[in-house]
């Protein structure tokens, strides 16, 4: 079941072809890590780095890596958190439930963020279809990126299926922001499910 759905998810993150409003990152070598996302100087997202790749990421100024999924995934490398911290990064661990994820964990997420929010981060987790969901809705909330060019940005990645659609929904409308815009097409997608 794991395995149909991180294939699904896979599937449609490289069949999605919307134009992102990302920014190149500066180190070319970050194009390798799997769906990196660069948002702005100091955040970015990412499915799943190698454990070769959390040096490249060290090497390009990433201060903190924050991971959002449950550390026995499949994909997840042992002992990531020892790893990061032995290349002098800090590491937050949220474990995010992929069929529940809660207001709570988001919440969690932006504080850690809001804490230092200089600090050049890194939010990973397997595809980065959590962390590009969480991206969306930290950068919404609290950078003021418009809902359309975050939505576009996220669907660079995946389209959320209705869990995920729901969950966000339901935190915009904690923030009082509106999801519809002009172009924003909010159909789930069956990717997971």
């Amino acid at each position: 079941m794991k395995a149909k759905a991180f294939l699904a998810i896979t599937s449609f993150c490289f069949a999605t072809a919307a134009a992102a409003q990302t920014l190149e990152p500066d180190n070319p070598a970050l194009k390798e890590v799997f769906n990196f996302r660069q948002y702005s100087d100091t955040f970015a997202s990412a499915g799943q780095p190698t454990a070769e790749q959390f040096t490249t990421i060290r090497d390009a100024g990433f201060e903190r890596v924050i991971y959002i999924a449950f550390t026995n995934n499949q994909n997840a490398v042992p002992n990531a958190d020892q790893l990061v911290k032995s290349l002098g990064m800090d590491y937050v661990h949220i474990p995010v439930d992929w069929n529940r994820p809660t207001a709570l964990d988001f919440y969690t997420f932006a504080d850690a963020m809001r804490r230092d929010p200089d600090r050049k981060t890194l939010l990973h987790c397997q595809v980065n279809a959590r962390a590009t969901a969480f991206s969306f809705l930290y950068r919404v909330i609290y950078d003021g990126v418009p809902v359309a060019q975050a939505k576009q940005d996220m669907n660079s990645v995946w389209q959320p299926n209705q869990t995920w659609r729901d969950f966000m929904f339901a935190v915009m409308a904690e923030n009082n922001i509106d999801p519809n815009c002009a172009g924003c097409d909010w159909t789930p997608s069956t990717a997971g499910n």
